[in-house]
């Protein structure tokens, strides 16, 4: 049985290890907030039904052409009966939970606290916004409850999302769930090198280049994941 430790003081010692036995008491809190956000984020997943997770770039402006691609996208997915689950924050991830709230669907925003961006969006219902303190367990929700992914123009964020995905795909650590990239321009490069670097030195296979499809338009992105789900069974990812 674990013994819970007494909240962590600072020590009163210089020596390095009663340093390291404070960082471990403080590490066994950790793990009990870690716990809490797993708890509060299942809960609440669990109940909102199928959905898809947009993502892209806090930096993008209302009025620019990825903010109203994420806006038209979240309207389309939630005309083929989905939520959109976003990472609650400004940007792309505010233009999806605002299509999906002016098309009458599910908007569920899971932010986290950042020094320089950001804020939860206006848009995102009251009883589906989960702050998070860590990153990992918010990207466990971002994928857990997914039934697709869609992708638009982003930084680092973005990236590592989409990339995460596919490789818990490829992996089989997930089940399959379509991913769809929103924006040809933007996109196109990366493709190139994967097939030019990755795929030509063996790092990846032939196959892998089949877990993401790429277009321009709103309705193609959402209809392609409304038809994976005519073949496949809709469930939690893991």
């Amino acid at each position: 049985m674990v013994q819970i430790p007494p909240h962590p003081r600072p020590s009163p010692h210089g020596n390095g290890y009663d340093v390291f036995q404070d960082a471990r008491i403080k590490d066994l809190w950790r793990v009990f907030r870690i716990m809490g956000e797993f708890v509060e984020g299942f809960e609440t997943l669990s109940e909102v039904g199928p959905c898809v997770s947009v993502f892209g770039s806090a930096r993008t402006k209302p009025g620019e052409t990825c903010y109203e691609k994420g806006v038209e996208v979240s309207k389309r997915l939630v005309e083929h009966g989905f939520g959109i689950i976003t990472g609650g924050g400004p940007g792309v991830m505010e233009a999806a939970n605002k299509g999906a709230r002016e098309a009458g669907g599910t908007s569920v925003g899971l932010n986290i606290d950042l020094p320089h961006e950001q804020d939860h969006n206006p848009y995102i219902d009251r009883e589906h916004l989960i702050n998070f303190n860590f990153f990992f367990v918010r990207k466990v929700m971002l994928v857990k409850y997914a039934q697709g992914f869609v992708v638009l123009p982003g930084g680092f964020g973005t990236m590592d999302e989409l990339f995460e995905a596919m490789t818990l795909i490829q992996t089989r650590k997930s089940t399959r769930f379509p991913i769809v990239l929103l924006g040809e321009s933007f996109w196109s490069g990366m493709v190139d090198w994967l097939k030019e670097s990755m795929l030509e030195r063996g790092n990846i296979s032939p196959e892998d280049l089949d877990l993401f499809r790429i277009t321009d338009d709103a309705e193609e992105a959402a209809s392609l994941i409304s038809s994976f789900y005519k073949k496949h069974r809709m469930a939690p990812n893991f």
